[in-house]
């Protein structure tokens, strides 16, 4: 009985608790992405500093400290929208980039509609080299969606220090609960 009370209570309390505040920004021609509040759009060489990369992002968004980022990604691809088969392979993709991945949610998953693969984790990067120059681990939590309209593939990702998660945590799943792709 005393577990169901505290349940109930929980239950209530996070009920009242506030909305992300989200804009809603338009990036192309039948793409949309809501935004944290006080994010600001990275300009092209901020981006190509944070992102080093062939292909430069669609758009990255950060937040003032310039720690969280938002971004998103276009990238042709020749697989179908087979999002149970897309799954297991962009999970496999994630655990290879780093030295341990701690998954949240894996999932496919509708938002507005469409599906997308949902991966949701907390990544450990560690330094190989071994010593005293070897590098504190980088930990962060990530959350990524990836659709597939046509021959492109989208991605999105939300991307904040692992000990800023519970803080991130319900806006990363807010703003990536609504994307508008048609």
């Amino acid at each position: 009985m005393k577990t169901l009370s505290l349940l109930a209570v929980t239950l209530t309390l996070t009920s009242f608790a506030p909305k992300p505040k989200l804009t809603t920004v338009k990036l192309a021609p039948g793409l949309s992405v809501a935004v944290p509040q006080g994010f600001a759009p990275l300009p092209d060489a901020a981006i190509a500093v944070k992102f080093p990369s062939p292909r430069k992002p669609l758009a990255v968004y950060s937040n003032p400290s310039g720690r969280v980022d938002y971004s998103v990604s276009v990238r042709p691809t020749t697989f179908g929208p087979d999002y149970n088969v897309l799954l297991p392979m962009y999970k496999a993709s994630v655990q290879r980039l780093y030295t341990k991945v701690d998954f949240l949610t894996q999932e496919v998953r509708k938002v507005n509609g469409r599906d997308f693969v949902a991966l949701e984790f907390v990544s450990t990067m560690s330094d190989s080299r071994r010593g005293s120059n070897a590098l504190a681990p980088i930990k962060k939590y990530e959350y990524i969606e990836y659709a597939v309209q046509g021959q492109q593939l989208y991605i999105f990702s939300f991307s904040a220090p692992a000990e800023e998660q519970a803080q991130w945590r319900p806006i990363a799943q807010a703003a990536l609960g609504d994307i508008s792709l048609k």
